[in-house]
Formats: structure tokens, sequence, C-alpha cells
């Protein structure tokens, strides 16, 4: 069983799939040493029927895989007005922008010709159109509807970043082929109801439960919690719950995740195989623990059903399956081994899901519940005494066991994560959760649902309130955290105590994993992949500059929030010595808000007005000016720009940009423009020349039209040209002329929308794309000629 998650592992390591005709020697080789396994007598014959196992689960993977992207976007159609038919294939989800829904493809045409489209699309509707008229029939949206939507896609691209969230794979494993939004225009196609609709009672049901829950609980926050509870409407729940809950550990609780499940059919097989064996003639014909397995199963199956039978749920079921169906046939495994059993299975079904934290987080907790044999109801209860120490035991060992596991994939543990969940747990799962279903039938238990739910977040919130509640750690690597589950394990295992000690060293790399930083006299430069917006790190031996902070993506998102602090803290920062915000545009400063109240920041250097809201309470602000030198480390900064008398003129944020030149102390420089533009290069120009010469050039305004004048780029003359900007922007940057003009110059030009975050250190430099490369990311393809047509009016402006 084993060699099966090898061999699909092994293949999710591949950076591009192996040419067709591969794939199909390597299924054809691995069919054939099956069989060959199976009627042969060798003494080597478990040999060959592993190796022929992870063959073909090497094969059948990369064929799924291919069959994947080939029903992907094709780049041709990227960022055309296409006019798709088709319908609401889920629940769909409120956002602070508008809402997100999946759409099921019938037909589509562009310019009225028939195009092929892939089968599912991720869809937005913004609550404003291009032209910022309401889109008001969004609120319409329900599953099943057929629609005929103006649309604009793209191929699936998120950012990528060192140690981020890989939205590429998600994408890819839920199955969509493109992404996009609804075009909300005045002039041109408009969205269309049309009659009839795709049959889908269980997302309509989920969607009425969902809105009749909003609209009967009035505080927006407890109703969101109680629809991801009742649901599995996890986008309900307000960003700032979500960063309590898991700094308080208990954020498994909020989704419908795998203990949920396992522990919910562990009540409903206790209740049904107590009213089983109330019968006699019932249990004659079946017996009571194996009609309690069927019908915890069920009752888990329902659940999944009415939460959306996302991919979390479906590995949690599929791990239910296997079990039960086990028990039921009375093969009494080891529970190690019917894990195992479950979690070929799992890979079977969805191999991507071996990527996932929420794989191996569902399989340590539910290992963990059927360590402890939760799926007997028919095991007689012991006293209240032991039933209380049997439940410390527990949480004492689901904090111990899932502790490293967090630890590598968030890079923090909450320490009082196990008083939380020693409360947490029987109050969402017997008290909360019940009540949120119940309210289904009874509307006014909600209410009773909410004013739990209201207590316990008090609850947490006191305990969270200490600094010390969480503790952070850099991103250790493999061996470490290897080393901290077998410390973990050697903590679990019923071992002499002596040997339980030989934890403490095993654990230590992964708590307090080495920190590297550049030598003294260099810095380290790393250019964030944000999207359409500016973020980038400057590292010297003890110090951190933050040069801006991304854009704010939707009302409850921002750069900040999903990249910078993550990446933060996976690099082990503790604080931000200074953060330079270059001007108040939003996609600049859009998620400083959320690095202030993570991180914090030793000083303040911006061209924002004093009264600016991000400024509140801040008594270290200075405001930038050229002129303004200091060093860290032996390495030097300089601001050149605005002058004073510029901040006396009224003109627009981007000619106040604070324009930044780092040099270390071999001579290598990098200078971060904001978003001037030619008037202020032509300033720079005349007051430095060739003073400006710099090895790294943060391209000023994204690569606009209106920046990168010929005397600006000659006077820099940089090594390299690195171009922050949006894959696919609406604003067309980088110009196809700025390009042309570095270039043409002989200057290497990395774009974050190819190359993903940059980072250079002592003359090297890496793409973060090209350093996690798997098949599923996006890369370059060739378009045909027509694309060039694909290019919006607002494109061709800029």
């Amino acid at each position: 069983m084993l060699a099966w998650i090898a061999g699909a592992a092994l293949q999710l390591q591949q950076p591009t799939l192996w040419p067709v005709a591969a794939n199909l020697a390597c299924a054809a080789a691995g069919c054939s040493g099956v069989a060959l396994a199976l009627v042969s007598r060798w003494r080597t014959r478990h040999v060959l029927l592993c190796a022929a196992l992870a063959l073909t689960a090497f094969a059948t993977t990369a064929w799924r895989a291919q069959q994947r992207l080939d029903g992907q976007l094709s780049p041709a159609l990227e960022s055309r007005n296409l006019l798709v038919t088709g319908s609401i294939d889920r629940m769909p989800q409120l956002a602070g922008d508008g809402v997100r829904f999946v759409f099921a493809v019938e037909s589509a045409t562009l310019d009225d010709r028939a195009v092929s489209l892939p089968r599912l699309l991720a869809l937005s509707w913004s609550h404003t159109g291009d032209d910022g008229a309401l889109a008001a029939p969004q609120v319409d949206l329900r599953a099943g509807q057929r629609w005929q939507l103006p649309l604009r896609l793209r191929r699936p691209h998120a950012a990528m970043n060192p140690h981020g969230f890989d939205g590429e794979l998600r994408l890819f494993e839920q199955g969509f082929g493109a992404t996009g939004s609804v075009r909300n225009t005045v002039a041109g196609p408009q969205p269309r109801r049309l009659d009839g609709g795709a049959w889908r009672p269980i997302e309509r049901a989920r969607q009425a439960v969902r809105d009749a829950l909003l609209l009967r609980v009035g505080d927006a926050r407890i109703a969101g919690v109680l629809a991801a509870l009742a649901v599995g409407d996890q986008a309900a729940i307000a960003r700032g719950d979500w960063d309590l809950f898991r700094d308080a550990g208990v954020a498994h609780l909020m989704s419908i995740s795998g203990v949920h499940i396992t522990m919910f059919a562990w009540l409903a097989g206790g209740v049904v195989a107590w009213g089983w064996r109330r019968s006699t003639r019932a249990c004659l014909r079946w017996p009571a623990p194996h009609a309690g397995h069927a019908g915890g199963l069920l009752a888990a199956a329902l659940y999944a059903l009415l939460a959306g039978f996302g991919v979390p749920a479906q590995r949690t079921l599929l791990m239910l399956t296997a079990a039960v169906a086990l028990r039921t046939r009375g093969v009494h495994w080891p529970w190690p081994l019917v894990l195992l059993a479950a979690a070929v299975v799992v890979t079977a079904a969805d191999p991507w899901a071996l990527l996932q934290a929420g794989f191996w987080l569902s399989f340590a907790a539910v290992g963990l519940l059927m360590a402890s044999d939760p799926l007997q109801p028919d095991a007689s209860p012991p006293g209240a005494m032991a039933q209380a120490r049997a439940a410390l035991r527990k949480q004492a060992t689901a904090t111990l066991g899932l502790a490293p596991l967090s630890l590598a994939f968030f890079h923090q543990v909450s320490l009082i994560g196990f008083v939380a969940n020693l409360v947490a747990i029987p109050w969402v799962t017997l008290i909360v959760t019940p009540l949120s279903l119940a309210g289904v039938a009874v509307p006014w238990l909600w209410q009773t649902a909410a004013a739990a739910t209201a207590a316990l977040i008090a609850l947490l919130q006191a305990l969270t309130a200490s600094p010390a509640a969480v503790w952070s750690a850099p991103a250790a690597p493999t061996w470490a955290i290897v080393a901290g589950l077998a410390a973990a394990l050697l903590g679990l295992l019923p071992l002499p105590w002596r040997l339980r000690a030989l934890a403490l060293p095993l654990a230590a790399p992964l708590l307090l994993p080495a920190v590297t930083h550049p030598l003294p006299g260099r810095f380290e430069l790393a250019v964030l992949d944000v999207g359409q917006g500016t973020a980038v790190l400057v590292r010297t031996r003890s110090h951190l500059l933050l040069y801006d902070t991304g854009p704010a993506y939707a009302r409850d998102a921002d750069a900040g929030q999903r990249i910078i602090v993550p990446l933060l803290h996976a690099r082990g920062e503790r604080r931000i010595d200074l953060l330079m915000l270059s001007h108040r545009d939003s996609d600049h400063v859009g998620g400083a808000a959320s690095v202030r109240t993570a991180l914090p920041v030793a000083s303040w250097s911006t061209s924002l007005a004093e009264d600016h809201p991000l400024l509140a309470g801040v008594s270290t602000h200075r405001r930038c000016s050229a002129g303004q030198r200091w060093q860290w480390d032996g390495v030097a900064f300089e601001v050149l720009h605005p002058v004073e008398a510029d901040y006396a003129a009224a003109g627009k944020p981007n000619a106040l940009s604070c324009v930044l030149r780092v040099i270390d102390a071999a001579g290598r420089s990098a200078l971060l423009t904001g978003d001037i533009e030619a008037a202020q290069e032509a300033a720079l120009v005349a007051r430095l020349g060739p003073a400006l010469r710099s090895t790294l050039l943060l391209l000023p305004h994204h690569g606009s039209k209106t920046s990168s004048s010929d005397a600006f780029v000659d006077a820099v003359r940089p090594t390299v040209a690195i171009v922050q900007a949006g894959y696919r922007s609406r604003f067309g940057h980088p110009a196809p002329a700025v390009q042309a003009r570095y270039l043409s110059r002989g200057i290497a030009l990395v774009r974050s929308d190819r190359c993903g975050a940059w980072t250079w250190l002592d003359g090297a430099w890496q793409c973060a794309r090209e350093a996690r490369r798997r098949y599923w990311h996006w890369s370059e393809q060739p378009v045909a000629a027509d694309e060039a047509s694909a290019r919006t009016p607002a494109q061709a402006r800029r």
C-alpha cells in the first residue's frame, strides 16, 4: 500500500510531465509487473509487486494530470470578451467586493464564433462594473440557475512566493480550467438569466439554509461562524475571526474538517447502535456494532453533502468508508494499517491531496481518534472520572501529535491550544454544531447557537490576549520536520521516560530552526509577487526594511495578510525596522494595516499626509525626503526623491513617491522607484545624472508608458530591471514599448507575473516559479497570431 502512495508522491515532484509515450510505457510496465508478481513464486515477488504498484500509480497520476492540463483554457482566449452560457454549479459565496461562484459551461462564443472552454470556471462578479455601474443581477444568483454571461477569462494563475500558499495547485486539484470575472459594462452584452437550469437540490438547500441563517442572526460575525458549521461556507467567517481561531488552535473546529466529520460519525453511530439494541429483531438481522458503523457513516455522508462535499470532506468520508468496510467484514487490522488503507483509497481518488496540509492534518487527527477506538459505539462507557482522564489524555495526544505538522505547514503552534480545545471541542461539537443543524427545522435555535458561539469567542479572546499564546518558528528544512515528527512519536508511545527524553533534542531543530542572514556589508533583496502592486523586502545582517505593502484585493483581503505576513513569519522575522510607504495609492499601501497588526514596526517613512488613517497612533513617522541617509550593518541607504518643495506642489500621488537607493559594501546597488513618472525621472536625472547608476532597478510605475523615459534608463543603466505587475493586468503593465526599451539596451527584464517572487543576494538571483516549478504551475505557451487583438482599450491606452 505504501508503494502506491510513494509512486503517486514521486509523480507530484515532476517539474513538467513526461511525453505521453513515456507514461504509457510506465503504465504497461507497471501492470505487467503486478500481474507477474501475483502469479510468480519468486522470493522477490513482494519487491516486484511494490515496484510495479509504484510505477502504476506514477503512470495513472501522470495520465490524469495530462487530461486536466489539456482541458485548461487556450492562451488565445485569455482576456477576450466571451459570451458564455452555462449554469451555476455550486452555492455562490458572498465576498466583501461581490460574489464568487463556480460556473459549468454549456457553450461559448467569441465574436459570434463558437469556441471551446473548460468545463468548470471559477468566477467572480463584483459589486460595481468596469464603468462603476451597480451590478444588481448578482443578488439573485442561485445554484442551478442558467445564465448567459459576458466573461473575461484567464488561465489558472496565482501569486508565487517562497513558503507561500500554492493557489494554482488548489485550482488544478479542484478541476478549474480557467478563472475570470463577469464584465459589468453599459455597452455590450449584458448578463441574462435563462429559462431552465441544472438540478442542484443539495446546493440549493445549502444556499437556502445559509441565507436564512444570515438573515435570522443579527450579528454578521456570529452568523458567519454558524454558516461555516452548518453548510460549510467558510468564506462567511470574517478574517479577524480566522486569525483568532488559528491563534487559539481551534481553527479545525470552525470548518468541516476530518475531526468534525469523524466525531459526528462517532456520535451518530453511538446513537444508532443504542437504538438498534432496543430491538431484538433488529439485532438478530444485523449486529448492533455493524449497524452503528453503517449509521455513523451514513450520517457523516449526509453531513458532508450538506457542507458542500468539498475536498476535505471527501477525503474524510473515504477514510471512514475504508475503516468501516474493514470493521464490518470482520477484518481487525491494527489502526495504523486501517489508516494506511484509507490513505491509499484517498490517494487513488485524489493524488494531489498529498500536497495539501489538510490531508496530513486530517489523517493525523483521525488517526489519533482511531487510536482511542472511536468507531466502537458498543464499548461500555467508563465512569465519570475515567471519562475525564480519557478526555484529557486524548486532548494531550492530539496537541502533541499535531504540533509538528502545525509548525511545518503554518510555522506556528498555539500554546494555549490544549486548554482552548478542552472547552471548544465539546462546546462546538456537542452544542454549537447540533444547534446550527437543528436550526434548519427550528429557526429560533439559531439564536441559542449564536449565544453559545459568542460565549466561546469571548473565552478565546481572553485566552489569546497574551503575546505568549502562540509560538512562531521560521520554516524548517525537511530533515528538521522529520525529526520533529519523530519527537512527537516518541512522546506519544508508551516508552520509558529515559527514551521519551530524547524527544527534546529531536524537536529542537523544528522549534528553533537556524535562520541565515546576509553577511555584514551585504543585503538581500526580495521583490514579492503580490499581483498589481509593490512590496519589496531589503534585509541586512540585523535589520529589515519593507518597501510598500502591496494591494488590497477586496474589503477583507490584502497582500499584507495573504502574502507578506506569512512570508515574514516563515523567514523568522520578528519585527520591521523601517516600513517605507512610497505613496498613498492602494496598490502600494493596501496591506499596511495587516502588517502593522501582525508585527511591530520600529519606524515609518512615507509620503503620506500626517492625517492619513494608516498613521493614526504612529509616533515614529518621518516624511521621506531627498538627502536622508543612514547605514545598517555596513549597507548604505539614501532617499533620492521627493525634495521638500514637492510636498508643497499640488500634484498626483505618484509624483511624491519615495525613491530609495540601497548600496552594499561592494558597490552593488538597488534603486526602488515607486510610481514616479517621466517628470520626476527627468528631475532625478538633472539633479544626479550618472550618480543614478544602479545594479538593480525596480521599474517605475509597474512599467507604465508614463515612466521609464530613455534618459532615465540610460542614466540608471541597470544590469537587471524588475517589474511588479499583475498577470494580464487590466492596465497593460508592463507596456510593450517599455519592455522593448530595456531589452534593446541589453538589460535583463524580470516580470513578477512570470517569475513570481524574485530574490537577489551577492549577485545571484532566483525566481520563485523556477525554484518551486511543478507541472500544474502556469508557464508561457505559444499564442495564436490573433492574440494581439485581445488587448482591451484600457490596455491600448497605456
